[in-house]
């Protein structure tokens, strides 16, 4: 993955859908009382949230990014299985981690991410996005929402949005730009990392910061 598609899948992901409300077309109403939630619509009502409060002061946060932070917390967080990315981008790696280095991991990728790309979300609006409805059946525990990016050189870039049920409702967990999963993109550079260098090793790099993928280039490991 390219690092200007890497750096557009992860913004992508943060993003998750949340800044698409104002792309949805007009059928898209709000569900029935008592009819499912589609997962297009769990988008379209947390973006509400999320562009009222970065219209109400852009240059703020493009002044100070870091300021971006509680607004991904408070309205694209919880609408996210961190824990659930988490476990497929270690892989065998979960299964032999403890729950404190679980946990370590998932608190050092969430924030390395947001560190790193959250910046890229004070210039998102509406209109950089195009957003195709959801029709998923009650009982349906997997779903995709598909999407068009547009750069900002005005060329359109297909992003699609995985999601599943949980208990909380729909959440997302990876999202696949123009084919690449941004999940196994960095399952495939944390491996050979892992399996190197150890997973505290990866952890202490995240939580310091560092990009996910030019932790390669730290430890001297290229896979």
């Amino acid at each position: 993955m390219r690092p200007s598609s890497i750096r557009m899948a992860a913004a992508a992901f943060l993003a998750a859908g949340w800044l698409m409300q104002a792309a949805l077309p007009a059928a898209a109403a709000p569900a029935a009382q008592g009819s499912m939630e589609q997962p297009s619509q769990v988008l379209e009502s947390a973006a509400n949230g999320m562009l009222k409060a970065l219209d109400a002061n852009r240059a703020l946060y493009r002044r100070d990014p870091a300021k971006v932070d509680a607004l991904v917390d408070k309205y694209i967080l919880p609408h996210v299985d961190t824990r659930f990315s988490a476990e497929l981008v270690l892989g065998k790696y979960w299964r032999t981690a403890t729950p404190q280095q679980r946990e370590s991991f998932i608190n050092a990728f969430y924030h390395s991410m947001l560190s790193n790309y959250g910046a890229a979300l004070a210039d998102f609006t509406a209109n950089m996005l195009k957003v195709y409805p959801t029709n998923v059946k009650p009982g349906t525990q997997n779903a995709t929402v598909r999407t068009v990016m547009v750069r900002s050189n005005g060329s359109p870039v297909h992003v699609n949005y995985y999601m599943h049920m949980t208990p909380q409702g729909w959440k997302a967990w990876d999202v696949v730009i123009d084919g690449v999963s941004y999940v196994m993109s960095y399952r495939e550079d944390f491996g050979p990392q892992i399996a190197q260098q150890g997973l505290d090793v990866v952890i202490n790099h995240l939580e310091r910061g560092e990009k996910p993928a030019a932790i390669t280039k730290t430890t001297g490991h290229r896979p």
